[in-house]
């Protein structure tokens, strides 16, 4: 199965229409624009008017599974607020981005995993006693790609693909790979896993997954390092393993299903990524689980995703923000950003660039909510 997408190679097609859609019938006073209110837009999540006046520059980094997002947020919220410089570093991965927030040197960070514990505490000495707030803010699923010659289509069980990545399976022709693939002509070519060599958020969402859905077969631990030594090559970056992946023979890997590019995916459960399936997947199984007052951290319940409709390796990425910002100037910037981010028009401008699915309504407007808090 082949993914075409055009995010992936550096092209962004948002256009300022797309981005002023949730403007375009709207009244303005001064600087500021806002929809006005009809039957369809009440349903939708809108966030407080852009400020075409503000001026600055916000420094943030992290999640290179947001990257494709990113370019295109940025281009679409500068569409209408000029003044604002946002420059995003995707080379750090989930792990260094909050590593860099939490040292102060980005206004926020993007994360495929929230805040652990031990960060969150951390977090009250940069952002005061109400700590840090993840906020969801893209939608994806972590893609398993594969490239092995004379095979285009492949689908893995949840066993199968936690052998292969453990390591306990070597070979294409295995008997378990097989028989999730009858008819299918497997050539007994080694098998090269390729992992990020980086924290990464995208590594912590897979082994997740694998930890909950096939526990008697992967024993490592859940972690944003990927855990597994040996025949394993480890590559910085979700683009740095689809570069591997492509340049190899016989090579398995992960990432974020928006890098991917031209990659041959394999079907999970026999399930093909979709943005349909994604969101059936966050409706499913996705639980608030707030580490914070106003904390919007999810948690999934790997065991309700199943059926042919719903994607069992999704991938919810925050903005991580202070609660309380030093800077109150960094503070506007910063929500005015994020709420751009997280509104309805956001997410469509994510999904038309980078083929992430949109965020749910009803988690969107909860993101706005907390963002308001922010001082």
């Amino acid at each position: 199965m082949k993914f075409k997408n055009v995010a992936a190679t550096g092209a962004v097609l948002v256009t300022v229409a797309i981005a002023l859609s949730a403007c375009s019938s709207s009244s303005t006073t001064g600087s500021s624009t806002t929809a006005a209110p009809s039957t369809t837009a009440a349903a939708e999540a809108t966030s407080a008017p852009l400020d075409a006046s503000l001026t600055g520059t916000i420094t943030a980094g992290g999640s290179s599974a947001q990257a494709n997002a990113e370019t295109a947020w940025i281009t679409a919220y500068n569409a209408q607020v000029k003044g604002v410089t946002v420059n995003y570093d995707k080379s750090q991965g989930s792990g260094g981005g909050i590593t860099n927030w939490l040292a102060g040197s980005y206004d926020f960070a993007g994360s495929d995993s929230p805040l652990k514990a031990d960060q969150q505490t951390s977090a009250q000495t940069l952002c005061g006693t109400g700590g840090g707030l993840n906020l969801p803010v893209y939608l994806d699923g972590v893609a398993i790609i594969y490239k092995l010659d004379g095979v285009t289509k492949l689908n893995l069980s949840t066993e199968t693909l936690a052998k292969i990545f453990s390591l306990a399976i070597t070979t294409w022709n295995d008997p378990a790979i097989a028989a999730d693939n009858p008819g299918v002509t497997l050539p007994s070519t080694a098998i090269t896993t390729v992992a990020r060599s980086d924290g990464s958020g995208t590594t912590q969402n897979f082994t997740n997954f694998l930890s909950a859905s096939a526990p008697t077969v992967w024993t490592a631990p859940a972690s944003n390092t990927w855990p597994i030594t040996g025949n394993v090559s480890s590559q910085k970056g979700g683009s740095g393993v689809v570069q591997a992946v492509g340049a190899g023979s016989g090579t398995i890997g992960y990432a974020d299903h928006s890098a991917i590019g031209d990659a041959t995916a394999a079907t999970i459960n026999k399930v093909e990524f979709s943005q349909d399936a994604a969101t059936a997947a966050f409706a499913a199984g996705a639980t608030t689980v707030p580490t914070a007052t106003g904390d919007l951290s999810q948690k999934f319940d790997y065991s309700k995703l199943t059926g042919t409709d719903v994607y069992p390796i999704p991938l919810v990425s925050y903005q991580i923000v202070c609660s309380t910002y030093k800077d109150a100037k960094q503070a506007e910037l910063t929500k005015s950003f994020i709420g751009f981010v997280a509104s309805t028009t956001g997410q469509k401008v994510a999904a038309k660039n980078a083929g992430s699915a949109p965020i749910p309504d009803e988690m969107l407007t909860k993101v706005l909510a907390s963002l308001a808090t922010v001082k």
